[in-house]
C-alpha cells in the first residue's frame, strides 16, 4: 500500500513549493489521495521554504508529520534541518551543486543529483526542480512522468504550455541522473 510522506525544502525561488504542488496534482490525476502543506518565511524569494506532500492510496489522516519517507533537499540549511527527520529505510535526494556536506547516515539511501548543472545544460535554470522530481520518481515511482505532464497541462496557464517540452526533458534528465547515481 502506498503512503509516501515527503519533505521538499530549499530557498524560496528554487521551485520548492511548485515541485510539491506538481507532485500532488500529478498524484490526483492518477487517482491517489494527496495532502500538500507549504511553509515559507516572510521573505519568500531567498528565504527558506518547504512543503510536505503526502501521496497515498488511502485516506490521509493528517497533513502534519514530523518524520518523512523521503527528503528532497535543495540547500545546505535544509539538509541540516531535515536529514535527521528521514525515517530509517527512507531516502534523501539532494541538489549536489548547492549542498557541500551531505548526510552521513547509513540507514537511508542518499542520492546526489547535480540538478543545477543539468538545468544549465538544458539552458533553463528554472527546471532544476523538475530534474530533482524526475530523479525522485525514478527511485520511487509513486506516480508516472506522464502523470506529471498531465498535471502540468492542467495547472499551467495556456500561455506557458510552450514550456511543457522543457519540463519533460528535465524530468527525463533527472531520471537518467538517478540511474547514474544508484
Amino acid at each position: 500500500m502506498l503512503n509516501e510522506e515527503i519533505i521538499i525544502a530549499g530557498f524560496g525561488g528554487q521551485g520548492v513549493l511548485s515541485m510539491g504542488q506538481t507532485l500532488g496534482y500529478a498524484a490526483m490525476v492518477e487517482g491517489k489521495n494527496v495532502s500538500w502543506m507549504p511553509s515559507y518565511g516572510p521573505e519568500m524569494r531567498g528565504g527558506t521554504a518547504n512543503c510536505i506532500t503526502i501521496v497515498s492510496d488511502s485516506t490521509i489522516s493528517s497533513p502534519i508529520v514530523s518524520r518523512f519517507d523521503t527528503g528532497i533537499l535543495l540547500n545546505q540549511p535544509s539538509m541540516e534541518k531535515f536529514e535527521s527527520r528521514i525515517k530509517p529505510g527512507g531516502i534523501i535526494v539532494y541538489e549536489s551543486t548547492n549542498i557541500l556536506h551531505a548526510s552521513e547516515r547509513k540507514d537511508i539511501g542518499i542520492y546526489a543529483i547535480p540538478a543545477a548543472d543539468a538545468a544549465n545544460k538544458l539552458n533553463n535554470v528554472k527546471v532544476a526542480n523538475m530534474i530533482l522530481l524526475g530523479a525522485f520518481l525514478e527511485k520511487k515511482p509513486i506516480i508516472s512522468l506522464d502523470g506529471v505532464m498531465e498535471a502540468l497541462k492542467k495547472v499551467l496557464p495556456e500561455r506557458y504550455h510552450n514550456l511543457l517540452p522543457i519540463n519533460r526533458q528535465a524530468l527525463e534528465a533527472g531520471a537518467e541522473l538517478m540511474r547514474q547515481a544508484s
